[in-house]
């Protein structure tokens, strides 16, 4: 899929324009999809189920227990249903197995905040890099924190393994009913997104929303496919539904490519193009024509797979390293911190400091999460006083905890803050095990100022662990890049870009221009010197992002030819010399973006990318 070049960013914000910002954001409600209800009814189901067998078992701890296992049921929206039941299965387990180290060592107190902060790190490190989305690792860190202190004596490591593992197959079952209603139902909504944000994009060319409306289409286009190959089978029924969602997807990444090389022409589309584009994602009607070339066409690689997505977060110098190192280090001081002070439940403190860091956020945003979560939890605790002074059990113990984990569910999209009210509501009924608290003011108040300690350390850690990385790391995705984009010019040049070896240059360059564009939106979130250091590199990171796009279209359009066609298409493209000059000047500029010497004008570069080179060198340059 051609990666957008982005329009150019606006300038700098003041710091009480960043205020107001943050304010508007804590303050307002955003909106959200009309599916929300589903999801949260459903997650609500998935905790209160397993606490009400426990108590019909007679045994509420066992029940309360289970309900960790029952968290399952937040992951998995939005994948296919053959990728979501492995993922689902494996959250299941992550989850009884963090439960049962927790356990495990709570009888050795000492080593409870090592154990936490190991599972923190590699919760992190496996969540981020195989994006099992939100609520993210946190959670699991949280199972085994909260099963350290959870008083329930009668419970081994072994059991308690046992009892999770039963909530987390009760939340598979509940995630996974969908596929007897609607078997392709997250495949046809991605393919149904992509096509109204591609017809969004053609409808603003000419726009100053066209940049904005032009990212949005490639992020769609880009999760489409994700649901279409990288999270499916590796065979697929010939002739079948997905064969079908495949064409129409495809169909829409040529109007796609074509609504693109048409802006940057200047050339009109068709005035019926939007409406080709819904109609693509319109199953209730036949698509418009789709060329033969394009129907029989093999389906895209996708990103890369998970092994390579690992071996990616492992990198020394990598933003996904630096987060695994922060939470690390903040869990382990807030466990320090926690120690010095007294505090008995410590746990409370490196969790809140996990949640700071774990997603990787900026300084501005770490910040206003910060806020949010203090306030939210000092709020929540007038709530949870309420619900543990009343001590409701029984059936009205399993109807408010459901009722407090869909109205999270409900407002965490909307409003982080408003959601932490009843997320602390529901998470400090949960961790009574359903038992009377002795000294209600103390255990309240030990939650306030352990989540405060947490949220302080988070933003001490970040303000230490190299808070110029955002934009330190640009160069390297800049060098990056361009050496993907080198990789598919070769293939190119030969007219051959639907070998395996060409779609796979071809995803990695795909790739390359996703983590550069996220980079640098990254950066402008931090303080103020990264910030201008992005926006110093700014220049070359547009002309890259261009060039890209341009080699990945030019892979598109050769695509739709025979065999000898296009070959015969790449050689006119490029000329006699027209590789070696362009591969010379994408060396010299993959050395510049790495601090080597700019890169000198090349002569005979390819007419169609003879524009860009040019920008790239220039900015280079520059």
């Amino acid at each position: 899929m051609p990666v957008p070049g982005p329009d150019a960013p606006e300038s700098l914000p003041s710091p009480a324009w960043t205020a107001r910002g943050m304010l508007r954001s804590m303050c307002g409600l955003r909106p959200q999809a009309r599916s929300r209800f589903v999801f949260s009814s459903r997650a609500a189901l998935c905790l209160g189920m397993p606490v009400l067998a426990g108590w019909l078992a007679g045994d509420l701890q066992a029940g309360m227990m289970a309900a960790t296992g029952g968290f399952t049921g937040l992951y998995g929206r939005g994948r296919p249903y053959p990728s979501r039941a492995m993922e689902l299965a494996i959250i299941a387990l992550a989850f009884a197995l963090s439960v049962a180290v927790g356990i495990a060592v709570s009888a050795t107190h000492w080593a409870v905040v090592p154990t936490v902060a190991l599972i923190a790190m590699v919760a992190t490190w496996l969540g981020n890099a195989l994006k099992i989305g939100p609520p993210g690792p946190y959670m699991f860190l949280l199972a085994c924190a909260a099963a350290a202190a959870m008083p329930a004596d009668h419970l081994d490591p072994a059991r308690a393994f046992g009892l999770v593992l039963c909530g987390g197959a009760f939340a598979w079952l509940m995630q996974m009913s969908g596929v007897l209603v609607r078997p392709r139902g997250p495949e046809q909504r991605a393919v149904a997104s992509a096509a109204a944000r591609v017809a969004g994009y053609i409808e603003a060319i000419g726009s100053p929303l066209a940049g904005a409306e032009r990212q949005l289409a490639a992020q769609a286009l880009n999760e489409a496919w994700h649901a279409l190959v990288r999270y499916q089978p590796a065979r697929s029924v010939p002739g079948g539904a997905l064969a079908g969602l495949r064409q129409r997807a495809r169909g829409l990444n040529v109007l796609f490519a074509e609504a693109m090389e048409a802006a940057a022409g200047g050339t009109p589309l068709s005035g019926d193009a939007p409406a080709r584009a819904r109609r693509l994602g319109d199953l209730a009607v036949e698509p418009p024509a789709i060329e033969a070339a394009v129907a029989r066409g093999e389906v895209p690689l996708g990103q890369p797979g998970a092994l390579a997505a690992l071996r990616e977060s492992l990198r020394l110098r990598s933003m996904s390293t630096l987060v695994v190192g922060r939470v690390g280090l903040a869990a382990l001081l807030a466990g320090a911190v926690g120690a010095l002070l007294d505090l008995e439940r410590a746990y409370w403190a490196v969790a809140a400091a996990v949640l700071m860091l774990h997603q990787g956020m900026e300084w501005f945003r770490l910040v206003q999460r910060s806020i949010e979560r203090l306030a939210g939890t000092w709020a929540g605790l007038l709530l949870a006083a309420a619900v543990l002074w009343f001590q409701p059990q029984g059936l009205w113990l399993v109807a408010l905890i459901m009722l407090l984990q869909f109205t999270v569910e409900m407002l965490v999209l909307r409003n982080y803050a408003l959601a932490v009210i009843f997320i602390t509501g529901a998470g400090m009924t949960l961790a009574t095990g359903g038992l009377p608290v002795p000294d209600l003011g103390s255990y309240l108040l030990a939650r306030g100022v352990d989540t405060a300690v947490g949220c302080a350390v988070a933003l001490l850690v970040f303000r230490l662990a190299w808070p110029q990385a955002s934009a330190a790391l640009i160069p390297e995705q800049l060098s990056r890049t361009l050496a993907a984009t080198d990789a598919v010019v070769e293939h190119l040049a030969a007219g051959d870009v639907t070998s395996p070896a060409a779609r796979e240059a071809r995803s990695e360059l795909q790739h390359r221009g996703f983590a550069l564009s996220k980079a640098y939106d990254t950066a402008t979130a931090a303080t103020r010197r990264p910030r201008m250091s992005a926006e110093r590199m700014w220049p070359a990171i547009a002309a890259t992002e261009q060039l890209a796009f341009r080699i990945l279209g030019s892979c598109w359009a050769i695509e739709r030819l025979d065999r000898e066609a296009a070959r015969a298409r790449a050689g006119s493209m490029f000329g006699e010399g027209g590789l070696q000059a362009l591969r010379t000047a994408l060396e010299q500029a993959a050395a510049a973006a790495d601090g080597g010497p700019a890169p000198q004008a090349t002569a005979r570069l390819p007419g169609f990318v003879e524009a860009e080179v040019a920008d790239l060198c220039r900015s280079l340059r520059g």
